[in-house]
């Protein structure tokens, strides 16, 4: 993409899928409130702020009005996703100084569906995909993503489930299996009328990286957003694998990072 698709796609993201966003599953929520939009789900899920419109002046009450909705709430766990063109400047430094605790950086990664459809979908040698339909795969998943980074990711758990159970048109859950053990695991995320299907997972069980398994898994997902008429795919991607997404062609919008509200 040259600088001028980059900057009409960049509009695009932010106009559906921060300001516009819609809710992940059907048990959450998204409000509006002032000049903030937030996302939030009762019990297991993904609770935070996703788009603002603040300046040097608003910031920091909002910052505060914010942390005292979540606070109050059974679970008061969540994020507030800066961008780094977000406002103020000093954003990220007023979200350290109310409490928060930055996690990571991502840059956020967007192809061309179409672009992506045709890469070969052929599985290296000692590798099957398998399609996640039921709660016995998202356990697979689930140790899939042990096995490459050493946690567990209960949220991540009851999202998909809460997905496949009561909206399957809206996500593809897949593994690549080397015998009966999961070695990495991965899905898309569509939301109705959306212009872009957000990739995620993809972490690889250490003795198998470095043969295309990601690749692999990111293809699979391509082709089935393409069939799905979606014309951009999304990645918040890590340092290890951005690397491998700008070489198939994916553009950076920008950076993204999570800053975390400690509930301990």
């Amino acid at each position: 993409m040259d600088l001028d698709e980059l900057v009409k796609v960049r509009a695009l993201f932010d106009s559906e899928m921060r300001e516009g966003v819609q809710p992940d599953s059907a048990e959450a929520r998204v409000e509006r409130v002032g000049a903030v939009v937030r996302h939030t789900v009762p019990g297991l899920g993904w609770n935070g702020v996703v788009w603002s419109d603040l300046d040097e002046g608003t910031a920091d009450a909002e910052i505060a009005a914010q942390v005292a909705f979540f606070s109050g709430r059974e679970d008061p766990e969540f994020e507030w996703k800066l961008y780094d063109y977000d406002r103020p400047a000093d954003l990220g430094d007023r979200l350290r100084a109310a409490g928060f605790v930055a996690e990571p950086a991502e840059t956020v990664l967007v192809a061309r569906t179409s672009d992506l459809a045709a890469l070969p979908v052929e599985p290296p040698e000692g590798i099957t995909l398998r399609v996640v339909e039921d709660e016995a795969g998202v356990d697979l998943m689930m140790e899939a993503h042990h096995r490459a980074f050493g946690t567990e990711r209960p949220r991540i758990r009851e999202h998909v489930l809460s997905l496949l159970r009561n909206e399957p048109e809206s996500v593809e859950a897949v593994l690549a299996m080397a015998g009966d053990t999961p070695v990495c695991g991965a899905r898309m995320e569509m939301r109705p009328g959306c212009s872009f299907a957000g990739l995620w997972g993809g972490g690889t069980d250490p003795q198998w990286r470095g043969r295309g398994i990601y690749r692999l898994l990111v293809a699979h997902r391509a082709r089935v957003a393409a069939e799905r008429g979606i014309p951009y795919l999304q990645v918040d991607a890590s340092d290890d694998s951005r690397p491998i997404l700008e070489r198939l062609g994916f553009a950076s919008l920008g950076v993204t990072v999570p800053y975390v509200w400690p509930t301990a």
